[in-house]
């Protein structure tokens, strides 16, 4: 999810209770074993008066102060450079005319292209890039959804997207695209991605994707990380015992809990009872596509989400106990450790989609902000020093890839519980309060084919972002991200129980 430089500096009770406080929002937490957009509306922005945003809760009508602009040969006061920067986006930012999803035409199975017109900009920025990246600022946002699923709608019916690859186990979505069109959508969401996007606003999406099944390029998901599982071997595999050893493993791995000595008494065991379910994937190849017949690589990516959880039960899950409590104790390099564990495996998942199992395919990931970044470990202000997966990334797919990120500007969000909180007001100079000044409610910007001037200078030196909408983090936004789209006001999701 995140990134910043971090002093390490554990006896700091300021640090500490921020940290603490952190690690209950953050869908990483060791706990768990078990969101482009056309010219300002659609059409260019007006001709900016000089004048600097006061932000107010992250609203765009800002109050506008008088401000002399510098002479050009003259180094800028700060309030004359934020009036240069509001004078900039007004010129080349552009808005969505909707966030809400798309609909199908009776009869066709497509979206009328009519319906995609505010979004034909991205189509250049995108032209060579094999993988879009779409995050977000925080998972509880119903906005971010929504506007996700209209954003993977355009890239896959108009630019050839057929791969959506979620931030979530990689067997799960397996599993739930193979039986996508015999069961229900709301099953599909429910079997595949994590609860923090159990919503109403993401079963659009699961409509969709079960929609294009029967179309000559469908919309196919796929999951890259390694947390939580719950496909059933039982599904394909026919050796009642040694089902039966697997079910009784995987007891034997949740009642140890957080017991470290409790867990490595059962966790050779249980190794031992993974490898050989895994090498009965290749012989139960039949039988693993009748029971999943909508996931034609099934075979290849149930072995390889075995393979992945038995390194989880080997290295990661005794790393995740140990750093929660050293963490009890004020330390939390342990569960620095077991993020960075996490976010290299997603990084060597999500090359292994790309190269083995999709290798002439475009791919969508959707993930959070923290994930996708390019350099996250730069980012000053968070608490995850680590290196995460958008930064592990090898340099070709880097430069073939074109990074969004999601924020908002004011509203309510849920944190990963559901508890419901208030955005914070930005401050004057902030990003947010930056694109703020286009006065539209969807703004986006492309970052990575500007070049510095001075009416977008921010983008090229340190600014302040909020990351799960109270936050503040410190970055230079262009060396995290290729782009930035902002929700101007937020609702928390309705989550779907």
């Amino acid at each position: 999810m995140n990134t910043t430089m971090m002093q390490a500096n554990n006896s700091n009770k300021v640090w500490r209770g921020r940290l603490k406080a952190m690690l209950l929002t953050v869908t990483m937490t060791a706990t768990v074993m078990t969101a482009w957009l056309g010219p300002v509306s659609s059409v260019r922005a007006q001709s900016a008066t000089a004048g600097a945003v006061v932000a107010q809760q992250g609203v765009a009508s800002a109050q506008q102060v008088t401000v002399q602009p510098a002479a050009a040969d003259k180094a800028r006061t700060y309030p004359q450079a934020m009036a240069d920067w509001t004078s900039w986006i007004k010129d080349n930012a552009y808005a969505l005319d909707s966030i809400e999803p798309e609909k199908m035409e009776f009869g066709s199975g497509t979206i009328a292209k009519k319906e995609f017109d505010d979004l034909q900009m991205l189509k250049p920025l995108l032209q060579s890039k094999r993988i879009v990246y779409l995050g977000e600022s925080t998972h509880g946002a119903a906005q971010f959804n929504s506007v996700k699923t209209r954003l993977i709608q355009f890239l896959h019916q108009e630019m050839g997207y057929n791969i959506l690859a979620f931030e979530s186990g990689l067997g799960d979505v397996a599993a739930a695209q193979g039986k996508l069109t015999s069961g229900t959508v709301e099953a599909a969401m429910k079997q595949s991605i994590f609860p923090v996007w159990w919503t109403e606003e993401t079963l659009p999406l699961f409509q969709y994707m079960k929609d294009t099944q029967s179309q000559k390029q469908p919309l196919r998901m796929a999951g890259f990380d390694m947390q939580d599982y719950k496909f059933k071997v039982e599904d394909w595999l026919h050796d009642e015992a040694l089902v039966k050893e697997f079910n009784e493993a995987e007891k034997q791995l949740r009642e140890a809990g957080d017991d470290l000595k409790a867990y490595q008494k059962v966790k050779p065991n249980a190794i031992k009872t993974f490898e050989k379910v895994k090498q009965q994937v290749k012989p139960s190849a039949e039988r693993l596509k009748k029971a999943y017949p909508d996931e034609p690589h099934i075979v290849k990516l149930m072995e390889r989400a075995l393979k992945v959880q038995i390194d989880v039960i080997n290295e990661y899950n005794e790393l995740s106990i140990r750093g929660q409590v050293d963490a009890t104790q004020g330390k939390y390099d342990t569960m620095l450790q077991s993020f960075a564990w996490r976010d290299k495996m997603m990084a060597a998942n999500l090359v292994w989609l790309a190269e083995e199992v999709y290798p002439t395919e475009k791919i969508i990931v959707w993930a959070h902000n923290d994930h996708i970044r390019k350099a996250h470990s730069e980012v000053e202000g968070t608490p995850f020093t680590v290196k995460f997966m958008g930064e592990l990334m090898p340099e070709d797919y880097k430069k073939y890839s074109y990074v969004l990120g999601l924020y908002m500007a004011s509203g309510e969000t849920a944190d990963n519980g559901g508890n419901k909180k208030d955005v914070v007001k930005f401050e004057p100079g902030s990003m947010e309060s930056i694109l703020s000044a286009s006065n539209q409610p969807y703004t986006f910007v492309d970052l990575r084919y500007q070049r510095e001037a001075r009416g977008n200078s921010w983008m090229f030196e340190p600014v302040t972002t909020y990351s799960w909408g109270s936050m503040p983090e410190s970055m230079n936004v262009r060396e995290q991200y290729d782009g930035i789209l902002l929700i101007d006001k937020v609702k928390a999701p309705k989550y779907v129980k």
